[in-house]
C-alpha cells in the first residue's frame, strides 16, 4: 500500500468521523451534479448543486460555504475556460475568502493552473477519481477553516486593541501655562517613532501622557503594551520582556511571548525605568540596539518592531549618575524628554482636574450632580498633593461617597498638614534628629499601640518622609512596592 493510498484512507476516516462541510458544486452537466453529490454527501454534512451559474450569487449570499467546486466551461462547444475565469473572479468579488476548486476537462491543466492564478484554491480533472476528488475537497475544507479561524484571530485581536486604546483614551487635563508646554510636545512628538523620556513625581499622570503620545501616533490601531519594570523581579525580567522557550528553566511548562515582541508594531511603555538595576540596564540596551530578541532558551533571535516610551520618577540629576543608570541608555530612550509638573506647580487645573472626577465618581456610586463649595476649593488649591492627581483622585472619590451633600466641604477630603516642598531639608533634619534619639531608652510607652493603627501611621509618616516615592518609601519600610500598595490601599492612603 502506497503512502497516497494510505493518506487518502487517513482523510476520508477523519472526514467520516467528522462529517462536516458544506459543499457547492456548480456545473451544467446534470450527471456531474449528480455523480458528485452522491459521492460528497457520504464525507460532508451538506451538499448543494447549482446546474446554472447566474444562480451562484444568490447561493453565496444566502448560505456560506466552505468550499465551491466551480466548472470551467458552461454550454456545448465551451473550452476556452472564459466562463470558468468570469464566475471565478465574480465569486471572489463577493466573498474574497471564497475556497474554489476547478473542474476542468482532462486536457484543460494549463487552463486550471491560470485560474489558479486568479484565485482558486484546486483544480479536479475529468473524468475524476473518487479519491482524488475527496482528498482535494477535504484540503480545501481545512484550508477554509484555517482561513476562517485566522480571520477572526485578527479582527479579535483588533477590537482588543480598540478596547485598550479606548479604557486609556482620557485626555491630559489641563490648560495652566506649564501644561501647554506639555500638550504642545506631545504634539509635536506623536507622529514621530521617536523614543521618549517621561520624567515626574508619582501620580503625575505619567502613563496618561504615554497613551496620548501613542494614540495620536500613526501606531494608534495597535497595541499599547504597559510593562511596570518596579513590580517586576530580577529574576523574571528577562522570562517577562524577552519571552522563553518549553523547558527553558523549571516552571516553563510551555512557549511563552515576550512583551516586546508581543506589542511589535505598536507601543511599548516601560514605567518606572529607574527601578531597573544597572546589569539589566545593558540587557535592555542591547535589544533595543538590535531590534532583536532571543527568547530564553531558543537558538534564533527574533526581530521586532516597537516604539519606546518610557518613564520615571527619579530626578534628573540621578538618571545623570552613571553608578545609578547607563548613559547610553539614558541617550537611547530620551529621544524626547518630558517633563511633568506636580500638582502643586498647576493649581490653576485643580478646579477642572477636581470637578473631572467629581462627575467622573458622581455617575459611577450613582451620586447627585455636585460640586466644590468655595472653601472646599480653596483649601485643595492650597493643599501641596504630594501624591499629585492620584491622591486627588483617590480624595475626590472618597469626598463623593461620604458626603451627603451636593456641594463637598472641606470636611469631606479630610486632607492632613503636608510639609511644602521648600521645608523638605527642614523635615529631612527633623527626620535624622528623631531617628537619632531613637535608640535611646524610652521614656514613656506610647498611649496608642494597636498595630493596625501604628502600621498606618508608621506608612503615612514614610509617604511624607519620602514625598511619595513608592520606590524608595517600600525600600525603607522592608517592603516590595506590591505589598506597599496593598497596605495603602487597606489603610487608605
Amino acid at each position: 500500500m502506497n503512502t497516497n493510498t494510505c493518506l487518502v484512507k487517513q482523510v476520508k476516516r477523519r472526514i467520516w468521523v467528522k462529517k462536516e462541510g458544506k459543499i457547492l458544486i456548480v456545473d451544467d452537466d446534470e450527471d456531474i451534479l449528480t455523480a458528485g453529490k452522491l459521492l460528497l454527501k457520504r464525507y460532508f454534512s451538506h451538499v448543494s448543486t447549482c446546474n446554472l451559474p447566474e444562480h451562484i450569487p444568490a447561493f453565496i449570499k444566502d448560505q456560506q460555504f466552505d468550499v465551491i467546486l466551480l466548472d470551467m466551461n458552461f454550454g456545448p462547444g465551451e473550452s476556452s475556460g472564459a466562463q470558468g475565469f468570469y464566475w471565478l473572479k465574480k465569486i471572489l468579488t463577493i466573498n474574497p475568502q471564497s475556497i474554489i476548486i476547478m473542474i476542468t476537462a482532462h486536457g484543460g491543466v494549463d487552463v486550471a493552473v491560470e485560474a489558479m492564478k486568479l484565485g482558486a484554491t484546486d483544480f479536479i480533472a475529468k473524468p475524476w477519481q473518487n479519491e482524488k476528488v475527496i482528498a482535494t475537497v477535504s484540503t480545501a475544507v481545512l484550508l477554509g477553516r484555517s482561513r476562517s479561524e485566522a480571520q477572526q484571530l485578527r479582527e479579535a485581536n483588533q477590537a482588543l486593541v480598540q478596547a485598550s486604546n479606548q479604557a486609556g483614551q482620557q485626555n491630559i487635563i489641563g490648560h495652566s501655562g506649564v501644561m501647554q508646554q506639555v500638550h504642545s510636545l506631545i504634539e509635536r512628538c506623536a507622529p514621530t517613532d521617536a523614543n521618549v523620556l517621561i520624567l515626574g513625581e508619582n501620580g503625575t499622570g505619567k502613563e496618561l501622557a504615554a497613551r496620548e503620545i501613542h494614540n495620536r501616533s500613526l501606531r494608534s490601531n495597535r497595541i499599547f503594551m504597559s510593562v511596570d519594570l518596579g513590580a517586576i523581579s530580577e529574576t523574571l525580567f528577562e522570562s517577562e520582556l524577552f519571552g522563553h522557550k518549553k523547558g527553558a528553566f523549571t516552571g516553563a511548562g510551555h512557549d511563552r511571548v515576550g512583551r516586546l515582541k508581543a506589542a511589535d508594531g505598536g507601543t511599548l511603555f516601560l514605567d518606572e525605568i529607574g527601578n531597573l538595576p544597572l546589569h539589566l540596564q545593558a540587557k535592555l540596551l542591547t535589544v533595543l540596539e538590535q531590534r532583536q530578541v532571543t527568547p530564553i532558551g531558543a537558538n534564533e533571535a527574533v526581530s521586532f518592531d516597537v516604539r519606546v516610551v518610557s518613564a520615571t520618577n527619579l530626578d534628573k540629576a540621578i538618571l545623570k549618575s552613571p553608578e545609578q543608570f547607563r548613559q547610553d541608555l539614558l541617550f537611547r530612550l530620551n529621544t524626547v524628554e518630558i517633563n511633568l509638573p506636580p500638582l502643586r506647580e498647576r493649581p490653576d487645573d485643580i478646579e477642572t482636574i477636581a470637578q473631572f472626577y467629581i462627575d467622573t465618581y458622581g455617575k459611577k456610586y450613582h451620586k447627585p450632580q455636585q460640586k466644590l463649595s468655595n472653601d472646599a476649593l480653596q483649601a485643595i488649591k492650597a493643599y501641596a498633593w504630594p501624591g499629585n492627581i492620584r491622591e486627588l483622585r483617590h480624595a475626590i472619590e472618597r469626598a463623593v461617597i461620604l458626603s451627603r451633600s451636593e456641594l463637598l466641604q472641606v470636611s469631606d477630603f479630610q486632607l492632613e498638614a503636608v510639609p511644602a516642598p521648600a521645608a523638605a531639608e527642614k523635615a529631612v533634619v527633623q527626620d535624622k534628629a528623631a531617628s537619632e534619639s531613637f535608640s535611646a531608652p524610652p521614656q514613656d510607652v506610647p498611649e496608642e499601640l494597636n498595630l493596625e493603627v501604628i502600621e498606618k501611621q508608621t506608612i503615612s509618616q514614610a509617604l511624607k518622609k519620602y514625598r511619595y516615592n513608592i520606590s524608595h518609601t517600600a525600600k525603607a519600610l522592608g517592603l516590595t512596592r506590591a505589598a506597599l500598595y496593598r497596605r495603602m490601599e487597606k489603610h487608605d492612603l
